[in-house]
């Protein structure tokens, strides 16, 4: 099994504190974000998360094989989740993807050999009247361009 850190397994204790007894499922989505901060959720990563809430590993697995936030291999710094959801091709996700790929090297669900860059294909991010988006952790970049995505690769690039 592996190790979470001592820093982690009590942020852990003390999320499911916050649900009533016997209800530690609830802390599921948190838990998965917290774990996720230190390791990418592996089947034996998501089987400890399942031990320490005390419930089968498939309500783990179900959970985190549903939402495109959590990570069952290996990305980069940085995943740039593009909407293909259909406002969004309409107006243009499908050439976003494709000047990213270009830019990037890598084709959708690849992460650049620096390890800085991950990227993917996602449903829709609700933000249909702004597309199209694209998500880099808890931001959002809406109504993209070559421009956009230029200036954003920089920045992002030079936080490093």
């Amino acid at each position: 099994m592996p190790k979470f850190s001592d820093h982690l397994i009590k942020k852990i204790q003390e999320k499911i504190t916050c649900y009533p007894e016997g209800k530690q499922k609830s802390a599921l989505l948190p838990v998965l974000h917290m774990v996720q901060e230190e390791n990418f959720l592996s089947p034996e990563v998501m089987d400890e998360v399942a031990t320490l809430l005390s419930i089968s590993n498939i309500e783990v697995y179900e959970v985190a094989s549903f939402y495109s936030m959590f990570h069952l291999k290996p990305v980069g710094k940085y995943v740039l989740q593009v909407c293909q959801t259909g406002p969004c091709c309409l107006i243009g996700s499908d050439t976003i993807l494709s000047i990213l790929k270009k830019k990037l090297g890598i084709e959708i669900g690849q992460t650049t050999a620096d390890g800085l860059f991950s990227l993917q294909a996602v449903e829709c991010l609700a933000a249909c009247g702004k597309g199209p988006v694209l998500q880099v952790g808890n931001r959002y970049v809406e109504q993209l361009t070559e421009e956009k995505i230029e200036s954003l690769l920089s920045e992002l690039r030079t936080a490093g």
